[in-house]
């Protein structure tokens, strides 16, 4: 029986290589052709470059030498994938390149490399690094959250509330767009990753995500950056004000974090329009 890797030596180890997994995407961003998967329905699951699989293998190394007793939810299918158990105490979240078709391909916009560790149906380590931005963030449930740079340099994760920027998801509604503008707000789009972590990025204070998968939810690879936005002090709610559920497997279709509550205020005012047309 392997032991379960604790959430700080867990982000401790793994760091190293979202960093090479990182500088794999940079090389190869805008050079790759999309590979698509044959078996998914959607152009935006099918997507698929040879980043995606060089970095999930770069960190499933990571994973296998330092706590190979987890289980996995990957999001491709790589040769490492089929060492680890089916079923374990804790699992390891995985998205090598999270918005690889309009983001990443189309570099319409930010683009994430995801990674969580969840025992029980919480996550409680998450790292999510932005390559382009040449930035990552890290966490530990009660640990704080922390901004490491290209370089592997760490400093406390700071919230941006003087910013205004809003990162949302591609193809929101035109009228919550528009409601965001009309309160002095720059819009641009997002993986979810990114959005997740939203006001910790320089330069934005908040993100929205509506899911549009059928039945909509917020993906479970989604989710691991809310961990980090809480632990740096942002607030994460769902669309009917409630707190987004820490729970991996509960159910919500919207994701709104941000900084302070007059950038929330927005975000549910945006939300509002969607809803009434």
């Amino acid at each position: 029986m392997h032991k379960i890797l604790q959430p700080a030596d867990f982000v401790a180890a793994l760091e190293p290589s979202l960093r090479r997994a990182a500088r794999i995407a940079r090389e190869c961003d805008g050079r790759l052709p999309n590979t698509p998967k044959s078996d998914e329905v959607s152009k935006v699951k099918a997507a698929l470059t040879r980043a995606d699989l060089e970095c999930q293998e770069a960190i499933l190394e990571a994973i296998w030498e330092h706590c190979p007793g987890v289980s996995l939810r990957a999001e491709e299918d790589t040769p490492s994938v089929g060492r680890f158990p089916e079923h374990a105490p804790a699992m390891v979240v995985i998205d090598p390149i999270d918005g690889t078709l309009h983001f990443y391909l189309e570099q319409g916009g930010p683009y994430a490399i995801i990674v969580g560790l969840a025992i029980g149906k919480q996550y409680d380590a998450a790292l999510v690094a932005l390559p382009r931005e040449k930035i990552a963030f890290e966490s530990v449930r009660g640990g704080g959250a922390r901004m490491v740079d290209a370089d592997g340099t760490r400093q406390p994760a700071v919230l941006h509330n003087t910013a205004r920027r809003v990162l949302v998801s591609h193809g929101l509604d035109p009228a919550a767009v528009a409601v965001l503008r009309e309160r002095g707000y720059e819009v641009q789009r997002a993986c979810g990753g990114a959005i997740s972590v939203a006001p910790m990025i320089p330069g934005v204070c908040a993100g929205l995500r509506v899911a549009n998968n059928d039945p909509p939810n917020v993906s479970i690879r989604g989710r691991v950056g809310v961990l980090i936005a809480r632990e740096a002090g942002a607030i994460a709610i769902r669309e009917d004000g409630g707190e987004f559920p820490d729970d991996i497997e509960e159910p919500a279709r919207t994701l709104l974090v941000a900084g302070n509550r007059d950038h929330l205020a927005a975000l549910e005012a945006a939300v509002g329009a969607i809803s009434t047309t």
